[in-house]
């Protein structure tokens, strides 16, 4: 099976490859480099699934697409659908992680709970959606450590673990975490599709 991935995030695609080995995940760059992906809605399954329903439009292939960011309760949520452009529109992950700690320097470490959400999801030129999802709780530190991951990762230590999510081998990492946890379950929906 052939798929168009709807992401220009390399690390994204590099756990996609992973994740669905059964796959064969086509560059979206060498198939429709001008297509722009756009986030505009408010959860991350109706993103996922705008950047699915853009790319095999543009290139009439089964396209994989998946949205996911941040929730953390004492921010109300927040990041959440805007984690990648949180501190502005093209927001470096310094930026974001700067901004994110700031604004819970002055909330106690107990109640930096977070989690990270994903929404994975397929989308067939016919029309037909498949749609699974994922979550990995945790809680967020002020003081950043470890190179391995992206995003937040060096902030957030996952639920059960003294490591931040940057500290975890990769493929340790997708044990357990959201972007893991929704692609094993759109690859089994995948299986029973074909």
């Amino acid at each position: 099976m052939k798929a168009v991935f709807a992401s220009r995030n390399r690390h994204k695609v590099e756990q996609v490859k992973i994740l669905l080995e059964k796959v064969e995940i086509l560059p979206l760059d060498e198939l429709a480099p001008e297509l722009g992906l756009e986030e505009p809605f408010a959860t991350f399954e109706a993103n996922a699934l705008a950047k699915a329903r853009a790319a095999t439009q543009a290139t009439g292939l089964l396209a994989i697409a998946d949205d996911s960011g941040l929730q953390v309760d004492a921010l109300d949520g927040d990041p959440g659908v805007r984690s990648a452009r949180y501190a502005g529109e093209n927001a470096t992950d310094d930026a974001n992680n700067a901004m994110l700690v700031a604004l819970l320097k002055d909330v106690p470490e107990d109640q930096r709970t977070c989690r990270y959400v994903c929404a994975a999801v397929c989308v067939w030129p016919s029309g037909t959606e498949m749609i699974a999802s994922g979550t990995c709780g945790g809680r967020v530190i002020l003081e950043g450590r470890g190179r391995l991951g992206f995003g937040y990762d060096p902030h957030v230590v996952p639920d059960g673990d003294t490591r931040t999510m940057a500290e975890i081998p990769l493929e340790e990492k997708l044990t357990f975490s959201h972007r893991g946890r929704a692609f094993r379950a759109l690859a089994q929906k995948l299986d029973a599709h074909a």
